[in-house]
Parts: structure tokens; C-alpha cells; sequence
């Protein structure tokens, strides 16, 4: 059993990590609620563009626009989005565990890492690792993620790969956080997707397919963009469960260690009356 002195000092050692967790549980509820109402303001247009696109899709031939044309899947590509840093439960680990899962039924799959979490992930289980992206901040803006859409655009421009896929967390609430995984390229609506929409007949000008050249790339760019969006309010509503968890995990602690530092000390003290008490008594009878 721990000594009185050491169970006070462990008193102390959690009392200050407490201090920490509490700390950056508000810091995550303050950047949570900044980066809940980017992404709820993204989302409209985000799937107003997809509204665009299968609309258009009836209209056009497959083959008019590069980025629409499907072909024989020999390997994918998955742009994995996850964390710069941890303290985010089993958020990162979900995702990674439900891309790989997804990458088995593929004939190979390359990998771009967004987010250091995902590129450590990628190098242990030794995929193949096309490039990586890390520090994009807590307030990224399309300047910084156009890249990462132009990385898989090439890859998929230049035969490299057949298909493209974005893996990310969706933010649905401060508790819940589904890993998504959603095809990019081609750019082409799923036949459930074309059943949903309603019947109706649009005019584009001045044609479909000049439309849908202006459309396509910036639809990719914002799927991007939104995907690390969402990445990042999953990302602070995590790590804000977490620190709470935490800082209910150590005052629990605290509460074990505080009775059990008083148990010690209430032997202690009892052990010294009692050897007062045989002390005393042995003097009487010498």
C-alpha cells in the first residue's frame, strides 16, 4: 500500500493534469462552436453543387468531361483526412480502421494523408502513401485544400488511378461523429442518388456541357473543402468529450486518493497512540 506522503503527491500530480484537461475542454468548446457553424454554413452550397451535377448528369454524355469518365478499377486512390494532433478518443481510429476495411475490397488502393494522425497510420500498416498534408489549422480556407483536390485530379487525370475516395469524419453532434467514406472520382451520381431527385426538366445556358466544365472542378475543390470542414468540428467536439471525460476520470482519482491518503493517515495516528499507549504502559510497570 502507497505511503500517506505518496498518495498526497499523487493528489497533486492529478489535481494538475485536471487543471490542464479542464483548460482545454473550453478551449475545444470555443473552437467547436466556431468550427459547427462554418461547416453547417458550408453545407448548403456544398449540396447545392451536388444538386447541379444531377441535374446535369441526364443531360450529358459521360464522355465529354474527363473527370466523368469511368473505367476499369485497377487501383484507387483515398484521401484520408484525419488530425494534426491527438487527445480525440477513438475518432482517428475509427476512420482508419473503416478506410482499410473499405481498401480490402479494392484490387489496391494509394493513399493521400491529410493530417499527421493519418500519414503515422498509413506508414505502420506500410500502405502506399501518394503525398501527405499536415498544419492546415483550425480556419483553413479553399486556398489552403485546392491543393489536396488537385493532387487527387492529377492522380486520376493521369491513369494513375481509377477511382478516388474521401475519407473523413462527419460532424453530426457534439457526441456523435461517423467516419464517412465518399467517392470523388469520377464525378458521377450514384443511380440511387438520380432516383431521389425529382422529375424535372431544366434549361441550361448556354449548353449542359459547357455548365458542367465550370461546375466540376470547383464541385471536387469544395468536396475537399468541406470534407475537412467536417474533419475539424469532429475533430474539436471530440477532444472536448475527451477532456471532459477526463476531468471527470480525475476527480474520481482525486476522491480515491483523498480517502485512501486519510485511511493512511488514520493508521498512522492510530499506530502512534498505541505505541504511546504500550510506551507508557512499560514504563508503569518498570
Amino acid at each position: 500500500m502507497p505511503s500517506e506522503r505518496e498518495l498526497v503527491r499523487r493528489v497533486k500530480t492529478v489535481r494538475n493534469i485536471q487543471q490542464v484537461t479542464k483548460a482545454m475542454q473550453t478551449i475545444s468548446a470555443s473552437k467547436m462552436r466556431r468550427a459547427q457553424q462554418a461547416v453547417l454554413a458550408s453545407r448548403p452550397y456544398e449540396e447545392k453543387l451536388r444538386q447541379i451535377l444531377m441535374s446535369l448528369a441526364p443531360y450529358t454524355d459521360p464522355e465529354v468531361h474527363p473527370l466523368l469518365q469511368r473505367r476499369e478499377v485497377k487501383r484507387a486512390g483515398i484521401v484520408l483526412v484525419t488530425t494534426d494532433r491527438g487527445l480525440v478518443g477513438a475518432m482517428n481510429t475509427n476512420l482508419v480502421r473503416a478506410t482499410l476495411r473499405h481498401a480490402e475490397q479494392l484490387p489496391a488502393a494509394g493513399y493521400v494523408a491529410v493530417g499527421r494522425k493519418g500519414i503515422g497510420a498509413i506508414r505502420r500498416f506500410r500502405q502506399p502513401l501518394i503525398a501527405e498534408f499536415t498544419k492546415l489549422g483550425d480556419r483553413p480556407t479553399t486556398a489552403d485544400t485546392n491543393p489536396i483536390a488537385r493532387v487527387a485530379v492529377d492522380e486520376f487525370l493521369s491513369g494513375t488511378v481509377d477511382e478516388v475516395y474521401l475519407a473523413f469524419t462527419r460532424f453530426v453532434s457534439t457526441i456523435k461523429q461517423v467516419p464517412t467514406l465518399r467517392r470523388i472520382l469520377p464525378l458521377v451520381p450514384e443511380e440511387e442518388q438520380r432516383r431521389d431527385q425529382p422529375p424535372l426538366q431544366y434549361i441550361f445556358e448556354p449548353d449542359p456541357e459547357t455548365v458542367l466544365e465550370a461546375v466540376l472542378p470547383r464541385l471536387l475543390a469544395i468536396a475537399v473543402y468541406q470534407a475537412i470542414l467536417e474533419n475539424i468540428a469532429s475533430e474539436q467536439s471530440a477532444r472536448m468529450v475527451a477532456m471532459r471525460n477526463a476531468t471527470d476520470a480525475a476527480t474520481d482519482l482525486i476522491e480515491s486518493y483523498t480517502l485512501a491518503a486519510n485511511k493512511a493517515r488514520q493508521w498512522r495516528i492510530t499506530k502512534e497512540m498505541l505505541e504511546i499507549a504500550s510506551g507508557s504502559e512499560a514504563l508503569a510497570k518498570g
